[in-house]
């Protein structure tokens, strides 16, 4: 498939995309098509994909397994409504989610985004306390870098200040802020780590529905990794002042860290927790809010029991079907080696930016690789330069970072190093 001049040209007049404007649009390359790691250029390049789309696409582009699951599906129904309907697809991945996680983890909401998750795990926990004839728990607690999608009530818990949405605080409901978990592993964690948390809680329990964080890594926020301690402190805090916790595992569920899900590593189970990006493969928007029955049991026990989220392409059965293989697909390879030498790969090879004068710092947890810099890059100018080099990869902010597919060979692999190598070294 071939995208001509003109309609690239239309492109920038006319569409936004993610975080752009139109008045000073940046470079957009037409894709023709895509194929395990590759992304094929319409004017014929071919590049390694370094981001998964997002994080989403673990086990590569076009995916024969993927693809005849959506093509037997398409053949049955496309879509039907969810309220008063179900179907099988919707049932078989519900089962499948709730054997992927926690016992405790009982009730299901298949939401359509990430950031529909996070809705809907923030109104779970309202709706929680209300029915418990608690109404003034209506406020959360959040972290600064924290990142939980793009809606006004994820923006809400979004760092408030070096956030992409510190333009709407003022229209934002206001919630309560900590410090992030200070970066490091379980090796260097100090009592002091949580004191600010601890303080937050004291003060405010009253009045807190629920601590939400991204577990053990801070995405989109400033890919900042942390000790699983604190994980379990914070757990055992929640319970201590009786506050719902939520997990937000869009970015980090389905083996990204090195677990099939990042609360596994400090053996701590959240009330809630929200999962997306990578449950389809890619293929198809969607997400899950899981929680326990008990919380499912007192929200339904209040005036309708109805929870109040209800989206109109609501477990869509053709993302619903290719959810089912691509957890199948996950559940079945030997994805945990493939992350642990992803990991020891990307360790290897980026260690040698450390020596390069614009940069703050190198870390790696799991299948995610990030080279911080002093200064923001120029995104104009930094995408073309690595698209000339053969690969994909998508910075923002300070950050040069890398979360490639499960299947990618260490050749390629390589190939994303020695392209961050590169064009860091310039900075």
């Amino acid at each position: 498939m071939t995208i001509s001049q003109d309609d690239l040209a239309f492109d920038r007049q006319h569409i936004w995309h993610p975080y752009t404007n139109l008045t000073q649009p940046g470079p957009v390359f037409g894709v023709s098509s895509a194929e395990g790691v590759y992304i094929h250029l319409a004017d014929g390049r071919r590049l390694v994909d370094g981001m998964a789309s997002w994080w989403s696409v673990i086990h590569g582009y076009n995916h024969p397994y993927l693809n005849a699951a959506i093509q037997s599906q398409v053949t049955q129904m496309s879509h039907v409504m969810f309220g008063g309907l179900t179907h099988q697809p919707a049932i078989d991945l519900s089962k499948q989610l709730l054997d992927m996680t926690d016992e405790a983890l009982d009730a299901v909401f298949l939401a359509d985004s990430g950031s529909v998750a996070v809705e809907v795990a923030l109104k779970m926990a309202l709706q929680y306390w209300v029915a418990k004839g608690i109404s003034h728990k209506k406020q959360f607690i959040a972290f600064r870098h924290a990142y939980h999608g793009d809606t006004f009530g994820a923006m809400s818990v979004c760092d408030p200040v070096n956030g992409m949405h510190s333009m709407f605080s003022g229209f934002l409901p206001q919630h309560h802020f900590v410090d992030a978990p200070p970066a490091g592993d379980d090796d260097n964690w100090q009592a002091s780590h949580i004191e600010p948390l601890r303080q937050t809680l004291e003060q405010n329990h009253q009045n807190t529905a629920a601590v939400i964080i991204e577990p053990l890594v801070q995405g989109a926020g400033g890919m900042r990794f942390y000790a699983a301690e604190y994980l379990r402190q914070l757990h055992q805090l929640c319970q201590q002042f009786d506050v719902l916790l939520i997990f937000d595992e869009i970015a980090t569920g389905f083996g990204r860290t090195g677990e099939m899900f990042a609360y596994q590593s400090a053996m701590v189970v959240p009330d809630i927790l929200c999962v997306g990006k990578a449950i389809t493969g890619g293929y198809m928007s969607l997400a899950a809010t899981l929680t326990t029955r008990k919380i499912a049991d007192i929200i339904g026990s209040f005036e309708g029991g109805n929870l109040m989220h209800g989206p109109t392409f609501m477990a869509n059965p053709l993302s619903c079907r290719v959810a089912v293989a691509s957890l199948e697909l996950l559940l079945r390879s030997n994805w945990q080696q493939k992350v642990k030498s992803i990991a020891e790969q990307l360790t290897a090879e980026l260690a040698e930016c450390r020596q390069y004068q614009g940069v703050v710092d190198v870390r790696v947890k799991g299948a995610i690789g990030v080279v911080e810099l002093i200064k923001p890059v120029n995104m104009h100018k930094i995408q073309p330069q690595f698209v000339d080099l053969g690969v994909w990869i998508r910075p923002f902010g300070r950050l040069v970072y890398i979360m490639p597919p499960y299947i990618i060979e260490p050749p390629q692999l390589t190939l994303l190093c020695d392209a961050i190598k590169t064009v860091t070294k310039q900075l």
